[in-house]
């Protein structure tokens, strides 16, 4: 895990006139709501007022930000449209012409930047599965192929694909990979060295997904954002552009297969979701960066919620907004940094029961599991706590009332058990992502049930997610 420096200076919530009660109370809301938090980072007058990370989830680890990713390819497309490369009338016929369908419709020719920034292509929902479908080896062509039933610039539809061909357009016009040119252009400017991308089969970055930052760096692109682009010294994004991008271009309805959120209906911009209070870059399961303007307040939190951001943001609308310009007494702030300080996802309590080991089958009759039907599963004591034998091939390292760290292909796995009675339980954390496998043996039938907390996008099987980088093909959101 990288060594941690500060990206942005630290206060306390009274010197940046936000209450540590309300913070508290936010605390409280989402622990009555039964929302598995991750972090929470709270920015007030370009100070952190309130950081905590719910163990074992730490603050120099990656987080998976799912289609938070969006945003910064939008920053992306930002730096070559004012390089000159790109303009938001260039279309992705004349950008991409390699990539056009012999069979291409009018509306697909006339498709610009704008229509692909905005999500208003005529596609009337995500074009992504239909797109891979038809055209398995070029999703930038399966896209063009896609039936519009809607004219181009009239409706919004939430649409993967289109930030996947926006990613390779300015791949093209500046000669970059995405990763290489926010790199160049955002990351190392403002500090951070561990930005890290999972990819499609293909080797390329997905641009609507993947992304992977710490919460202090998520925090920090919304500061940069909440000061028109400008970073110390530096303009990085032109701040015409950050006000364009972060602006209402298109109304938004409710999603077909969303809960209701009234966020979710406040428009959309370029890849960033208008809110009540502010915008927001949001990635499925809860990853969500929310800046509120008027407040000068950025707020970030990572998750594994079901229900997606409606679930985090109404907490900071109620209960967080309330207690700006206000301070609270030192003893206030005090109970509060010392509170975040002791966040924690319980382990799973039970013995240890030394020197006892067990072997089973799965059972994968539950929906999504992430081990396949009748994967052996074995597990054996090991220096205090056991190693977790998976299907043959995944040796992962599980811990007694502490959480214990072992990669066993790549991408970090951090694990704690017990044995209840005659049954084993354990929580397998991919703990660069919002995903956890709760693993239940039952020593006496010889049988082992896996499931998610929530299953990840890019498909059930844990090996997958346990590579680093993981490449798959683009089924994501």
């Amino acid at each position: 895990m990288p060594a941690r420096h500060d990206l942005l200076p630290r206060s306390t919530p009274a010197a940046s006139t936000v209450s540590s009660r309300a913070v508290a109370a936010l605390l409280d809301r989402l622990e009555a709501d039964r929302v598995e938090c991750h972090s929470i980072m709270v920015v007030r007058h370009g100070h952190v007022v309130a950081e905590g990370w719910w163990s074992p989830y730490s603050a120099g680890r990656p987080h998976l930000l799912y289609s938070l990713t969006k945003s910064f390819t939008s920053v992306a497309v930002g730096l070559a449209v004012a390089d000159g490369l790109l303009s938001l009338d260039d279309r992705v016929v004349d950008v991409l012409p390699d990539h056009v369908p012999a069979d291409i419709c009018d509306q697909a020719r006339r498709l610009t930047v704008h229509h692909l920034l905005s999500m208003t292509t005529g596609h009337d929902g995500d074009s992504l599965g239909e797109a891979w479908r038809l055209e398995p080896g070029d999703l930038t062509k399966g896209f063009l192929r896609v039936p519009f039933p809607e004219v181009e610039g009239t409706r919004h539809a939430y649409d993967n694909a289109t930030t996947y061909v926006l990613a390779r357009m300015v791949e093209r016009v500046t000669g970059r990979g995405l990763p290489e040119l926010l790199d160049e252009r955002l990351f190392t400017p403002m500090g951070v060295d561990h930005a890290e991308w999972d990819r499609v089969a293909s080797g390329a970055s997905f641009g609507f997904h993947g992304l992977h930052l710490t919460t202090e760096a998520v925090a920090a692109f919304g500061e940069l954002l909440l000061r028109g682009g400008r970073w110390g010294d530096a303009q990085l994004v032109p701040r015409e552009w950050v006000e364009l991008a972060t602006s209402r271009h298109v109304e938004t309805q409710q999603v077909e297969g969303w809960s209701d959120n009234p966020d979710t209906r406040c428009g959309y911009g370029y890849q960033f979701w208008m809110s009540r209070h502010g915008y927001r870059g949001e990635g499925s399961f809860g990853q969500t960066c929310v800046v509120v303007p008027a407040h000068d307040l950025v707020v970030v939190m990572t998750s594994a919620v079901s229900e997606g951001g409606e679930t985090l943001l109404g907490p900071v609308w109620e209960c967080l907004l309330p207690g700006l310009d206000r301070a609270d007494a030192p003893a206030d702030d005090a109970a509060l940094a010392e509170r975040l300080r002791h966040l924690e996802l319980a382990p799973p309590t039970g013995t240890a029961d030394p020197g006892r080991a067990v072997t089973a089958r799965v059972d994968a009759s539950a929906e999504a599991s992430p081990l396949p039907e009748g994967s052996p599963v074995v597990v054996e004591p090991a220096s205090g706590g056991w190693v977790v034998r998976l299907g043959g091939s995944l040796d992962v390292e599980v811990g007694h009332g502490e959480w214990r760290e072992s990669a066993p292909l790549g991408r970090p796995v951090v694990a704690a058990g017990a044995w209840q009675g005659g049954t084993f339980v354990a929580d397998l954390y991919v703990v660069t992502t919002p995903h956890r496998v709760r693993l239940v043996v039952d020593a006496r039938a010889g049988t082992a049930v896996a499931v998610w907390n929530v299953v990840p996008l890019t498909g059930p099987g844990l090996e997958r997610h346990v590579r680093s980088p993981l490449m798959t093909r683009p089924d994501v959101s």
